[in-house]
């Protein structure tokens, strides 16, 4: 049975247009009294910037140009219409006490703790793509295998390490037994790792570079990719990837003029 449409997506929806789209995201959520991620969800999924320009840009169809109309009505700043009672009860920044609209689906309820943490980590998860999700795998991957580096590092043959098994108390002094970790059983162990962690990773990339070919895909989730494996050129020693720097920095450079422009379009 299909979940029951909240009433306070087409109200997000209201106000948003009724600002002429100008009305922050982080406003609304507070104005309804729902989660700022969850008002993002919304956005995406209802298409609000393709409707609002479609008002717009169709005068002669039977959209009315809802833009226009409203901005006129509007007297000062974005905020709730005048007389509304949407966030009456809450203080604003979150949901009320008791509000389910991070949970979002009973499945996750379930499953997962009821509490405000875990509510914020799915309505999160929820405005996701799925190549953000992959990318922050890969992050988390890529840094596992950059930690490993040093803590299992072996110094040389006569790295040798001793770790206590087991611990007996008896009638002549405690029955001790040592598990010895010689350098080369070390080393054999920390290479085998390694092997299967670069093998992900390298699937992982080919799997973003994948889903980037599509027309979803953002010049910064592209850019991000194309840094990584030039990062991880250097790592491996690849000359053709290690003796260009330049090509890195222009890449970090135009990644974080990427970053500016979607933190000042968001919300």
């Amino acid at each position: 049975m299909a979940r029951e449409r909240s009433p306070n997506r087409d109200k997000a929806f209201d106000l948003w247009v009724n600002s002429a789209g100008t009305m922050k995201l982080r406003d609304i959520a507070q104005v309804l009294g729902v989660s700022d991620s969850q008002i993002r969800k919304w956005k995406n999924q209802d298409n609000w910037d393709d409707k609002l320009k479609g008002n717009v840009t169709n005068p002669k169809s039977n959209v009315t140009d809802n833009r226009q109309s409203n901005a006129s009505k509007r007297k000062g700043g974005p905020g709730a219409p005048k007389g509304n009672k949407y966030a009456v009860g809450n203080r604003g920044g979150a949901a009320p006490k008791g509000n389910s609209n991070a949970v979002t689906h009973g499945f996750f309820r379930r499953i997962f703790p009821d509490d405000e943490e875990t509510h914020a980590v799915i309505g999160e998860i929820g405005v996701k793509s799925p190549l953000d999700i992959l990318w922050e795998n890969i992050v988390i991957q890529y840094t596992a295998i950059a930690r490993a580096q040093k803590i299992m590092f072996v110094r040389d043959q006569q790295d040798l390490t001793r770790v206590l098994k087991r611990q007996k108390p008896g009638m002549f002094g405690d029955e001790v037994e040592w598990e010895l970790q010689h350098a080369w059983d070390k080393h054999a162990t920390f290479l085998q790792a390694q092997s299967r962690a670069m093998s992900t990773l390298q699937n992982m990339i080919a799997k973003y570079e994948e889903l980037c070919r599509s027309d979803l895909a953002t010049e910064e989730q592209r850019l991000r990719i194309e840094k990584l494996k030039a990062e991880i050129a250097m790592v491996k020693g690849d000359e053709e990837g290690a003796q260009d720097d330049g090509f890195i920095d222009a890449l970090k450079g135009k990644a974080l003029e990427v970053w500016q422009h979607e933190s000042e379009t968001e919300g």
